[in-house]
């Protein structure tokens, strides 16, 4: 699974204060307009731009393609319970079959034994999956979840965002993508 980013409509990567992307996954892009506008508010540095510009009668400027906040955003501690996150969480995979197509989630204890939808009980399932576990508990359907569901952090979902990395990268965002990731040893 890939974003779709192209290059003619010019978007700016966003950095926090501490120089990393706001977001992996999706990564954290602006348009070239509220970029500008962002510029001109005095919020962001511009660190690196495109070679294309924007004119006016009497100003001329280059588009940014990579700008870091002047205040740092503080990331929220855990990330939103949504379809999204879970996938994320999970990999964009069936924690039953390991598909990748078809994408649902699944309540390990189902609805109708008491399950409740939360992190600890929601895994992503593809629709086969989901439909032959039907109202059965994992053991009686014979379909242990490869991975036990829990509350990921925003960390998590950032380290597993960088495996899913957008269909375009401009050169000037190499620099500044996973420089935080842990090197291996040689």
């Amino acid at each position: 699974m890939t974003i779709a980013v192209t290059q003619e409509l010019s978007p700016a990567l966003v950095l926090n204060a501490d120089f990393r992307p706001l977001s992996y996954y999706p990564l954290s892009l602006w348009s070239w307009q509220d970029s500008i506008k962002a510029v001109f508010l005095d919020r962001v540095t511009i660190l690196a731009e495109y070679d294309r510009a924007v004119r006016s009668p009497t100003y001329s400027m280059r588009l940014p393609s990579v700008v870091c906040l002047k205040t740092y955003v503080k990331p929220a501690r855990h990330p939103a319970f949504t379809r999204f996150n879970v996938f994320l969480r999970d990999r964009f995979q069936c924690q039953y079959c390991g598909s990748p197509h078809e994408l649902t989630f699944d309540h390990v204890v189902p609805r109708s034994r008491g399950g409740l939808t939360t992190w600890d009980n929601v895994v992503a399932a593809c629709s086969p999956c989901n439909l032959r576990k039907g109202g059965l508990m994992p053991k009686a359907a014979g379909m242990i979840p490869q991975q036990k569901p829990y509350q990921p952090t925003v960390h998590d979902l950032h380290n597993n965002g960088r495996l899913f990395p957008p269909n375009h990268l401009h050169e000037s965002w190499v620099d500044y993508l996973y420089w935080d990731s842990e090197l291996d040893p040689e």
